[in-house]
């Protein structure tokens, strides 16, 4: 099987919409078990056919220290020091491993982590594994981003959900700029 077309009773299918293991399955139970999944071999043939990226055996978790000085993750005993110690102001971002819209930011994240390395600090917190921190910094939608400076969160700086590129810029200039003139 070449992966460019599966032919099934009911006729040819172009292109397969699901991943080869996930359409294998649905076609066994509508076939009747009377189809078997190529081996695996064919299915580096088929993603490579089909101009699909190669699948990442696995993802980067959430916290990871990220190249060269950017993100950091840290954790309830660390936030002390980190955040409320600072000289400079610190971005926190909740995120979770489950959380969909906290990979769809992270790589936003972590440009803007390179572009800002000389103005503030920008650090993760892993919502599972910090509870303490989510309840007392009322974090109900990830992923989360709070300024802080001098030890305080700065007012009206915090923001939940997805965000652009362009947006986290916007909205950190406009918070540097306020924080720096008061």
């Amino acid at each position: 099987m070449d992966g460019a077309a599966l032919v099934s009773s009911s006729g040819v299918l172009f292109p397969p919409s699901l991943p080869p293991a996930r359409l294998a399955t649905a076609l066994s139970a509508a076939a009747g078990s009377r189809f078997a999944p190529p081996p695996r071999s064919s299915f580096r043939t088929w993603r490579r056919g089909a101009g699909l990226a190669p699948v990442r055996k696995s993802a980067r978790r959430c916290g990871a220290a990220v190249g060269g000085g950017g993100i950091t993750e840290i954790d309830e005993s660390q936030f002390p020091e980190t955040v409320l110690k600072s000289d400079r102001p610190v971005l926190v971002e909740f995120v979770a491993n489950w959380c969909g819209p906290c990979r769809l930011i992270s790589p936003a994240m972590e440009w803007l982590a390179q572009e800002y390395k000389e103005r503030l600090i920008i650090v993760k917190i892993d919502h599972d594994a910090n509870p303490k921190l989510i309840e007392e910094y009322k974090v109900y939608g990830l992923p989360a981003l709070i300024l802080f400076k001098n030890g305080k969160e700065v007012p009206e700086s915090r923001r939940e959900g997805a965000i652009t590129k362009v947006k986290l810029k916007e909205y950190l200039d406009s918070l540097l700029d306020s924080i720096s003139v008061a």
